[in-house]
């Protein structure tokens, strides 16, 4: 009795200790947790959880949502307990993880491709071993463990380990984009040059990024261009993608890739022309989380862009300031699709060295690189002038290679704009316009009475807000062809529009003070040919409470005498709004004021307000608006 009551209090006591190792066992969540010490958790600034693991020897970083972090976690545990987690545990680790690198980790920014980082830019090879070069001042090199946070999307491919020594001559055989003859015998390369400044931004590391736009009919190789530019920078599983469907399905692309690749468009929505023009300079998108009432999810890039298509795709004047237009002529001999890529991925690492020796000496000539006339991507293109003197072609060919696609994008666009070719036709015989946007309409009008089908379709405006809304958009394209549209508000709360031309296109410079022609002789001034005369934009100056307003009720003007015609700087007032208001509603009661104006603009030496408002007075007396107009100090202009 004695031995059985023993061995049962041995039983109980054996129960009783495997109970409370079990109580002290920790669960399977602890245990994950416990395994992903491992990680250097850290957040995004907008706190999104990421960790930075060891793997196979070298580190890799993850989102802790991800399918690779998971898998991590999943793997660790098995080794350690021979069986796999329970997906309860998994979900609970996560969150406590994601917690902990929100509220206990550093704030790091992750990088996709290509990073830049204290003055040197990092290149991820995207390989398994996770290596990247590091470009230096000083030339470039392939680090094991870079000082930035790389991630990579699901569609990621490796690059070749470059080699030095290669030139960028090499990438002509793989790309369309032949040169043309010049008259001297030489040749123009403009389209080879902007295929490369586009490269060698997308290899900057910051933005803002121009869109490439490559255009051809069928057979020019365009799209095979364009997998051969992005295989160069970002490789990629299906390389060139159809349209995205919305904006959130383009910034879900653009978290996982460095360049945005679509192939083959008819055309941009307007919503996706806007897309490219905020994800180009910087830009993001908000909706809400899926299963969730007011969670908010926020997309955030600057990102590439390159397009392909049969026709222009970027047309929208906002994205044309951002695109580089590059036409593909079409070939007449061609190669097998298998010649054509292998000879590239044997010339591929030779190519991605010389373009990372053009960005080591865009590093190193950048702080001393200044463009006295920036164009719209001054960043963009400050960066490519840096990088010439690694690139086989001299110094200022891409410069002058950016003009000329620049305005032949322009022209394009403004040849393909009704309202544009009106009004291109209507100061194709006259120097200024100026009148209400509801006159304007109407005077537009009759240049297209030939058209009369263009004037019954949606492109053209059927109200004045309309064309108001359409100038503004179509204002800086017409500056760079030379006519100056310019927006004005009476002190009435009247809104007149002016057209001009510009002495030069883009850049107008001032025009010389002479007594001689509209100044001195009525007869000279009334026959002489009238040139441009440039004024400041009326947003740059400071309008003085003087300027003539002349009403519409009827012939009386109505005038204002508060220091007229001058400015806070003492004198400096603007021409351009004096004009504008004399050729809406010329009078003979503005004479008097017009005389005590141009008695100020002589006294104060603005002497391009007096040219400019004397040669209107000429203009006015040839077209007998005006009777008579005597001028200060002799000489006048008579009907």
């Amino acid at each position: 009795m004695g031995d059985k009551m023993q061995r049962l209090m041995a039983l109980v006591e054996r129960d009783k200790a495997e109970a409370e190792r079990e109580e002290k066992k920790p669960s399977q969540a602890e245990a994950l947790v416990m395994l992903a010490s491992e990680a250097d958790l850290f957040h995004t600034p907008d706190n999104k959880a990421f960790g930075t693991l060891p793997v196979n020897g070298h580190r890799e970083t993850w989102s802790l949502r991800s399918n690779g972090f998971r898998r991590w976690l999943t793997q660790r545990f098995y080794d350690k307990h021979g069986k796999p987690p329970g997906g309860q545990a998994m979900s609970d680790a996560l969150s406590l993880l994601e917690a902990t690198a929100q509220f206990r980790g550093p704030e790091e920014n992750v990088f996709v491709r290509v990073a830049a980082h204290n003055g040197n830019v990092y290149l991820d090879l995207g390989g398994a071993d996770w290596q990247a070069v590091e470009v230096t001042p000083t030339g470039w090199r392939v680090v094991s463990d870079p000082p930035v946070r790389f991630v990579r999307g699901r569609a990621s491919l490796a690059l070749p380990r470059p080699v030095p020594g290669g030139s960028l001559e090499e990438l002509r055989l793989f790309v369309n984009l032949p040169g043309e003859g010049r008259d001297d015998g030489t040749r123009d390369d403009y389209r080879f040059v902007l295929a490369v400044a586009w490269a060698l931004g997308a290899l900057r590391g910051v933005g803002p990024y121009p869109l490439l736009d490559l255009i051809g009919e069928q057979g020019s190789a365009k799209s095979t261009t364009a997998r051969v530019l992005r295989s160069l920078i970002d490789p990629a599983t299906a390389p060139l993608r159809s349209a995205p469907r919305d904006e959130r399905e383009l910034m879900v692309q653009a978290m996982g890739s460095r360049i945005l690749a679509f192939d083959n468009l008819s055309g941009l929505e307007p919503w996706l022309s806007d897309s490219f023009c905020r994800i180009s300079t910087g830009g993001g998108g908000v909706v809400r989380e899926l299963y969730s009432d007011s969670e908010e999810v926020i997309f955030e890039a600057t990102r590439r862009g390159l397009l392909t298509g049969i026709i222009e795709l970027a047309t929208a004047p906002d994205l044309l300031d951002r695109a580089l237009v590059v036409d593909c002529p079409r070939l007449t001999n061609y190669r097998t699709e298998d010649e054509l890529w292998h000879q590239f991925e044997e010339a591929k690492p030779r190519v991605l060295g010389a373009l990372l020796d053009a960005v080591s000496a865009g590093l190193r000539n950048l702080p001393s690189t200044r463009l006295p006339n920036a164009p719209r991507l001054a960043d963009f293109a400050t960066w490519v002038v840096a990088c010439e003197e690694a690139l086989p072609w001299p110094r200022g060919t891409f410069m002058a290679a950016y003009t000329r696609a620049r305005r032949a994008a322009v022209e394009s666009t403004l040849d393909a704009d009704p309202v544009a070719v009106a009004l291109r036709n209507l100061l194709a015989s006259r120097e200024e316009w100026g009148g209400t946007a509801t006159e304007l309409l109407e005077r537009l009008g009759e240049e297209m009475t030939d058209l009369p089908d263009v004037k019954r379709s949606h492109a053209w405006p059927k109200t004045p807000k309309a064309l108001s809304n359409r100038l503004r958009r179509v204002a800086p394209d017409l500056r760079l062809v030379g006519l100056a549209v310019e927006f004005v508000r009476q002190h009435g709360g009247r809104r007149l529009v002016s057209v001009r031309k510009l002495a030069s296109p883009s850049s107008p410079p001032s025009q010389p003070y002479s007594d001689a022609g509209f100044l001195g002789d009525a007869n000279q001034a009334a026959s002489s040919p009238r040139p441009a005369v440039a004024s400041p934009p009326i947003d740059q100056g400071v309008l003085g409470d003087g300027l003539v307003t002349i009403g519409r009720r009827s012939s009386q003007a109505t005038v204002t005498h508060a220091r007229p015609w001058e400015s806070s700087k003492g004198g400096e007032g603007d021409a351009s709004d004096a004009r504008l208001r004399l050729l809406s509603n010329p009078s003979r009661d503005a004479e008097e004021e017009a005389t005590r104006a141009i008695e100020t603009l002589r006294r104060t030496g603005d002497e391009e307000g007096l040219l400019g408002l004397s040669r209107e007075a000429a203009d006015l007396v040839r077209e007998r608006r005006l009777g008579r107009w005597e001028l200060p100090g002799g000489g006048g202009h008579g009907a």
